[in-house]
């Protein structure tokens, strides 16, 4: 079992927009790629503000090809180009952290 923590920088101005583009959009996508979402969450800091999830996977194998389909998914790519070009960008910089075992 692997765990995957993802950690994207959001900016104050949009972040609604962010969340809603996640909540209605790309958690959906991500499902239908095996994507199993253990927990999600934000946290602020006096640099930035994160949103932060957790996700499960069987293996590195899965994982890697579960992230290849969802960012070729032509309905995803459509969807981060309209909501950047009505909110600019919604993410800054990303962590993507693994842990291995049980």
């Amino acid at each position: 079992m692997i765990h995957q923590l993802r950690a994207y920088e959001i900016f104050e101005h949009n972040k609604s927009a962010f969340h809603e583009r996640f909540r209605d959009h790309a958690a959906r996508i991500m499902k239908s790629y095996g994507f199993r979402i253990l927990a999600m969450w934000e946290a602020k800091s006096d640099r930035r503000t994160e949103f932060v999830y957790l996700l499960t996977w069987p293996d590195e194998a899965t994982k890697q090809a579960a992230w290849t389909k969802f960012m070729a998914d032509g309905e995803w790519k459509e969807i981060k180009r309209a909501t950047s070009a009505q909110h600019g960008d919604l993410v800054g910089s990303i962590e993507d952290r693994m842990t291995l075992g049980g």
